[in-house]
């Protein structure tokens, strides 16, 4: 069950991301197979990052004592979205700087539907039971069955939570995208909102280890700071140099 959906909803996620990236990528004039292209490299990076943190950040959890082939199965889950980020940034840096293509116009491009694909992510962590919340007794608690982690108790729906943000942050690139000033300024701003959604629903969530919450704050809210920064340097850097220009 829980590889049927990783994989039904990462199909999606990934096809919702390219179809919308294309139809984008007519505005700012920019071939569809370049989106095609550069789409393949983030799938790679960002299966390869999302599953390298995951071994990395719970290697005492479910790695340590078992058999070293584990460390590359997925069919338990085992992705952090923010490694996903990373790795696919870095491949696809990668490859526009290796092509020559121009880097922050087709990022622009791509920012929304990583926003979009996140909603079907969500929806995956939702359908395969990980990523829950805290004990909550409000009117749209969700219940797992009985034999889950949570036992049946109602919790918050931290999956859905976070799928309606990344839906909103979705919509708001996507409009964004025609009133963009400079390049690189719709994928700053990504970062920058995303950074303070997932830290939002990162609040209700309640399946992380005690050794993973530090101070109060969940790994994802502490990574969640650097790429705050990180955007809003990069919409500050890039808005002077197209000033400048």
């Amino acid at each position: 069950m829980p590889i049927r959906w990783y994989g039904v909803m990462m199909a999606l996620a990934f096809l919702a991301g390219l179809w919308t990236a294309t139809r984008r990528a007519r505005l700012a004039n920019v071939h569809g197979d370049v989106i095609a292209d550069v789409t393949l490299w983030l799938m790679f990076g960002s299966i390869v990052g999302a599953r390298f943190v995951y071994v990395t950040t719970y290697w005492k959890q479910e790695f340590a004592n078992g058999p070293f082939s584990e460390v590359f199965m997925i069919q338990h889950g085992g992705l952090v979205y923010y490694g996903g980020l990373i790795g696919a940034s870095i491949a696809g840096l990668g490859y526009l700087t290796w092509k020559k293509l121009p880097v922050w116009k087709i990022a622009d491009i791509l920012a929304p539907s990583i926003a979009l694909g996140s909603v079907f992510g969500r929806i995956g962590c939702l359908l395969n039971g990980c990523c829950y919340g805290r004990a909550c007794d409000l009117p749209w608690a969700i219940h797992f069955p009985g034999d889950h982690e949570t036992h049946g108790a109602g919790v918050h729906p931290t999956e859905i939570y976070d799928a309606l943000l990344n839906l909103i942050l979705y919509i708001f690139l996507a409009w964004l995208f025609r009133r963009k000033k400079f390049d690189g300024q719709i994928f700053a701003t990504y970062l920058i909102v995303y950074a303070v959604f997932r830290s939002t629903a990162e609040y209700f969530r309640g399946d992380y280890p005690t050794d993973h919450v530090h101070a109060g704050l969940t790994s994802a809210q502490l990574v969640s700071l650097p790429i705050l920064v990180t955007g809003i340097v990069l919409a500050l850097f890039l808005s002077r140099r197209a000033a400048t220009k």
